[in-house]
């Protein structure tokens, strides 16, 4: 049995980090295990352009403890009006690494994304020029769309009709929680890749009901059904390179999760790494980690891999149960309070 294992240094492909004070709390734990990350841009309001990005960028930096070594990757918001040239000199500049599409009204602070796929085929169209990514947000919007069925919906209604459109895209379909997300991603060209959280690993859509509601295992994508879950742990332990780490960690204070109308996230930045090993150790899979967490999406938005390392250890210990956000506002985490079966050394 492995009772230790050292990987090159993880990144994490898709976290939301917020601003001022939610920031300030959140960055420190993602940047004590990921050497990068790519940082959603759906603030209020959203960072549209290079120069909010730069500006955003600037902010993070800030966050980051002394002496740690952290990248924030960023991306602009796309909207109906994008400017592909803006776009364009941000990625030339090595301010935007991608463009983050949001349907309109899919998910927290998302009223300004796209309304319509076609308004926005020009510059699709630059970015797969320049080679640079997109990064979908996978929902249909449509009222009469059962929520459990618009990822699926959105991959036979847009995904697929956008990879004939422009086959030479790169696109990253996020936060996956579908066996029709996994397959379509494993059978498609190389342009196309995925991340998985680990909380759709872990946790399906009955448990956000065992006992009541529990507000804090509501996210959007929302879990699916058992047979997805299993079908997400099937393609992360496979090997396959186009599934690497993203785990949209998304922190909102406990009083707006507990309320009458809760916001969609759940916050796993402060165990991210450690939850991962826990569900590869479940899967038989630790030797697929390292490639998963540190190799796969270096390799896809051509980027170095790290050359710092990190060790986990096989060791029972309790989770943090919340982050202090503000004075008197805490962000509760997930599997908060729980005992874990890995934890990140040193």
């Amino acid at each position: 049995m492995t009772d230790t294992l050292t990987i090159r240094r993880p990144d994490d492909w898709h976290v939301h980090f917020r601003d001022g004070a939610m920031m300030a709390a959140v960055v420190p734990h993602t940047a004590r295990q990921m050497a990068r990350a790519i940082v959603m841009p759906n603030l209020v309001p959203p960072v549209t352009t290079a120069a909010m990005a730069a500006a955003y960028r600037d902010r993070i930096m800030a966050a980051v403890p002394d002496g740690v070594d952290f990248t924030p990757l960023m991306t602009a918001y796309l909207t109906d009006n994008t400017d592909p040239a803006d776009l364009a000199a941000g990625h030339a500049d090595g301010v935007l690494t991608a463009v983050k599409y949001y349907p309109a009204g899919a998910t927290t602070n998302s009223d300004s994304g796209v309304t319509d796929i076609a308004k926005v085929q020009g510059v699709l169209e630059k970015m797969a020029e320049i080679g640079m990514p997109l990064l979908l947000h996978g929902e249909v919007t449509d009222a009469e769309i059962d929520i459990f069925d618009r990822e699926a919906v959105f991959i036979e209604r847009i995904l697929g009709p956008l990879v004939t459109r422009i086959p030479d895209l790169k696109i990253v379909l996020e936060h996956i929680t579908t066996a029709n997300a996994a397959e379509f991603v494993s059978a498609a060209g190389p342009n196309i890749a995925a991340t998985v959280t680990a909380h759709h690993l872990v946790i399906n859509r009955t448990d956000i009901f065992k006992g009541g509601i529990r507000p804090h295992l509501y996210c959007l994508p929302i879990a699916k059904r058992e047979v997805h879950r299993q079908a997400l742990r099937r393609a992360v332990a496979s090997g396959d390179p186009k599934f690497f780490l993203g785990t949209d960690t998304a922190p909102h204070a406990r009083h707006t999760k507990e309320a009458a109308c809760g916001c969609a996230g759940i916050f796993t930045a402060a165990t991210a790494i450690e939850l991962y090993a826990e569900v590869f150790d479940e899967l038989d899979a630790l030797d697929k980690l390292e490639a998963f967490a540190s190799l796969n999406g270096p390799a896809f938005y051509d980027l170095p891999v790290n050359e710092a390392t990190v060790t986990l250890e096989r060791a029972d210990w309790t989770a943090p149960e919340a982050v202090e956000a503000a004075a008197g506002e805490k962000v509760v985490a997930f599997k908060g309070g729980e005992t874990l079966s890995w934890r990140l050394a040193g």
